[in-house]
């Protein structure tokens, strides 16, 4: 940035700790995390269970074919069972967050159904 338009400025926003070619790719991330919170902008449905919503990283996403390259999406996510489906999900967010950003996790006031959840993925790593 030009040095001389900090006198003009009363607000920094930092998008993380990398280095771009020019300021246009953090305008335009600035602007979509900002007008994606506009109502209207994106449907409330799309957006309830994003990463950070609750906390925590969000759950792992596929999309079609159910198989792709030999690899099959979970299938617990095409038995139609959507309570195995949320405990899934609530499960593999806790397993995200615990290995990227196991620092959401400090202090987090963990409901009785995460905790037993985060004993399992323990377990699960200590077996392997």
């Amino acid at each position: 940035m030009d040095e001389r338009i900090y006198r003009h400025v009363d607000e920094e926003v930092s998008i993380g700790d990398f280095i771009l070619t020019g300021g246009e790719l953090a305008a335009m991330a600035a602007a979509d995390a900002v007008i994606r919170l506009l109502p209207g902008a994106i449907r409330t449905e799309s957006t309830g269970e994003e990463s950070f919503e609750n906390g925590l990283l969000e759950y792992p996403q596929f999309t079609q074919p159910a198989v792709y390259d030999g690899e099959s999406v979970p299938g617990v996510l095409l038995s139609g069972n959507h309570e195995k489906i949320r405990v899934w999900r609530l499960k593999e967010s806790l397993r995200k967050t615990m290995l990227r950003r196991p620092d959401l996790l400090d202090g987090r006031a963990l409901t009785e159904e995460e905790a037993k959840l985060l004993q399992e993925i323990m377990q699960e790593r200590n077996s392997l």
